[in-house]
């Protein structure tokens, strides 16, 4: 269990953040609802510029410490503007807006995170992400 909790800090210590920017460097096509994704819980991860990242969605219940099970694979991005990746963030690639970020999944690490998405459960590139584009993290 994190120790950040909003008993410590609040339930938003955040007064204001930068986007988060990268860029697609694979488009995945795929689905599945036997993933078993593990979010953690922690309500942001820091994203260094060069790290690449994995992004995936669900429509399912995807809070702190929950297991989720119905994945659309997204997109790896590479970050080009680094900075902080919040729960409840608006998540667009090009012209793609892709839903908010519910959750991380540390199975990959160190090798990449999974960001979990919340939203309409379409993989890459049936949602029409294309290679190279722009990915912004914003706060909503």
């Amino acid at each position: 269990m994190s120790l950040y909790t909003p008993q410590l800090y609040g339930p938003d210590p955040y007064a204001s953040k930068s986007p988060v920017v990268g860029r697609v460097v694979a488009v995945l096509r795929g689905t599945t609802e036997q993933r078993g994704l593990q979010i953690t819980s922690y309500r942001s991860r820091a994203v260094p510029v060069g790290e690449i990242h994995e992004l995936m969605i669900t429509d399912e219940d995807a809070s702190l410490e929950s297991t989720v099970n119905r994945v659309a694979l997204l997109a790896f991005f590479e970050i080009t503007s680094g900075g902080v990746v919040l729960i409840g963030d608006r998540v667009v690639a090009g012209e793609v807006d892709l839903g908010v970020v519910a959750g991380f999944d540390e199975t990959h690490m160190p090798n990449h995170q999974n960001i979990c998405l919340l939203g309409t459960w379409l993989d890459g590139a049936d949602v029409g992400i294309e290679l190279d584009a722009v990915v912004q993290i914003v706060r909503e």
